[in-house]
């Protein structure tokens, strides 16, 4: 419960069934107070690792031969204590990760909901029978787990990814090893005080710690997949060692997220969404809408809503009820922020507002949410995730030249439109390069019944969410029967 998260006490990794204590540990400080420590952290070691892993391993048959029904109910038991302490959660959420108590509230919903969603399709989940193209020969392709799944998460949503990337491996039958960002460590420490309340042992286990306990796990030759949502810089390292081996792949990664807005676009709309996507959440979104290509016919009365809007917007202390933008996650990722400002200055874009760092009543991680005009797709704020409350404006002439320019990053995740133009929207859902696409409504915002994802530098592997999440968490066997 959130009345034991005590900033004196050590938090335990959970293996094999039990917590285990750790020589080393990291604390987890609230980026809107730098003088509040949440709690402290055990850091695993490898004779942890190796504990775990022997664990998961030992645990994964009997789960696989867990049945259906029981594998749902027990999913439907995680995402009902969830929902209840929905409250407490975010409360935790909002103090470690940054975001206001709305936002974290609704990621706390989400990550119930997703085990919600996935406790049905542990029962949904189905093979094919067809007959063979030869005489007196059945054919079925049955779908089983793959194993031991490491599964390395972000700091960004501590809890609703953890959640997306753990329902769906146990509702399949796989055993799981979660290695959470060291700086978010409170919200997967009380995930999986929930899900060991009720999964049999070392069918869920927790390994806190730095990347050397990433590395570890992507390295051994018992984890039979992994599933990593961060940088593509972390993402490279991820795959050498993975591919290496022979073991499955999923990650998820950057994101340079365009949003067109058309001459015919709603002004008012465009606007709204605009900053909601580039801006809540503090723009720590890999869907985010960082890029804003913006037909020349609208462009200056769009610049003049944004500034409007922008020098409204309430930045402080994420627990504060009036707060609309919290702060940075830390001081690394405000300094990286305050950088990338200062390279486009440096590089000519025209800085119209914000991009100062803030002092509140508390010392934490604030920045001004920043607007640059006047610059270039070649630019580096434009072709770098920066992951802060960053927005570029590039101005176009027309559709094909806005969509030219939506392309022109190495990065692929989602991509916007604001529009009322049918032929518009054709041309773009035709040659837009995005897993996903979002038409007059923001970049930011997914569904957890459908499938999530990118493409070229944001993804590798399936998709995740939704029941293409079978896709990477069973593999397929082919069973030919003369009958």
């Amino acid at each position: 419960m959130l009345e034991a998260i005590s900033k004196d006490h050590v938090y335990r990794n959970l293996i094999g069934g039990e917590w285990v204590d750790s020589p080393d540990f990291i604390a987890d400080i609230n980026p809107s107070d730098t003088n509040d420590v949440i709690g402290k952290f055990a850091m695993a070691t490898q004779s942890d690792l190796d504990r775990a892993i022997a664990a998961a391993s030992a645990a994964q048959e009997s789960w696989a031969d867990v049945t259906p029904q029981e594998r749902s109910d027990k999913l439907e038991l995680v995402a009902a204590e969830l929902m209840v302490r929905r409250n407490e959660l975010a409360y935790q959420l909002s103090r470690e990760e940054g975001k206001t108590l709305p936002e974290a509230t609704a990621e706390v919903v989400k990550a119930s909901q997703v085990f919600r969603f996935f406790a049905g399709e542990a029962i949904r989940s189905a093979g094919e029978h067809v007959r063979s193209i030869r005489s007196s020969i059945d054919v079925d392709v049955a779908r089983r787990p793959v194993g031991v799944v490491a599964l390395i998460t972000p700091w960004n949503f501590p809890l609703s990814i953890p959640a997306w990337k753990t329902a769906p491996a146990l509702a399949y039958g796989n055993v799981v090893i979660l290695k959470p960002s060291e700086l978010t460590c409170a919200s997967a420490w009380s995930l999986a005080e929930v899900l060991d309340k009720h999964l049999p042992k070392s069918v869920f286990q927790l390994l806190m710690g730095d990347g050397r306990v990433g590395a570890a796990l992507c390295s051994h030759p018992a984890v039979n997949a992994v599933s990593f949502t961060g940088s593509e810089r972390t993402g490279a390292k991820i795959a050498t060692a993975v591919h290496k081996r022979g073991a499955r792949l999923q990650m998820e990664m950057g994101g340079k997220n365009p949003l067109l807005v058309m001459e015919d676009a709603n002004l008012d709309l465009a606007v709204k969404h605009a900053i909601t996507g580039a801006f809540y959440s503090t723009g720590q979104r890999c869907t985010a809408s960082s890029r804003l290509i913006v037909s020349g016919a609208i462009h200056d009365r769009f610049v003049e809503g944004l500034v409007n809007v922008m020098k409204g917007l309430r930045v402080g202390h994420a627990l504060v009820p009036e707060t609309q933008i919290g702060p940075m996650v830390n001081d690394v990722q405000l300094r990286r922020t305050l950088d990338f400002i200062e390279i486009g200055c440096k590089e000519g874009a025209e800085l119209v507002f914000g991009g100062e760092r803030l002092e509140r009543q508390t010392p934490g991680c604030f920045v001004s949410p920043a607007l640059f005009t006047g610059t270039k797709s070649s630019q580096r704020i434009n072709q770098e995730e920066i992951f802060g409350p960053v927005a570029a404006v590039i101005k176009v002439d027309d559709i094909d030249e806005a969509i030219a320019v939506a392309n022109d990053t190495p990065y692929g995740l989602c991509a916007g439109l604001m529009t009322n133009s049918l032929a518009y929207v054709a041309k773009f859902r035709k040659q837009i390069n995005s897993g996903m696409a979002m038409i007059n409504v923001p970049t930011v915002g997914t569904d957890y019944h459908v499938p999530f994802g990118g493409a070229g530098a944001s993804a590798y592997g399936p998709r995740e969410m939704g029941p293409s999440a079978r896709e990477f968490f069973t593999s397929s066997r082919t069973i030919y029967t003369a009958v």
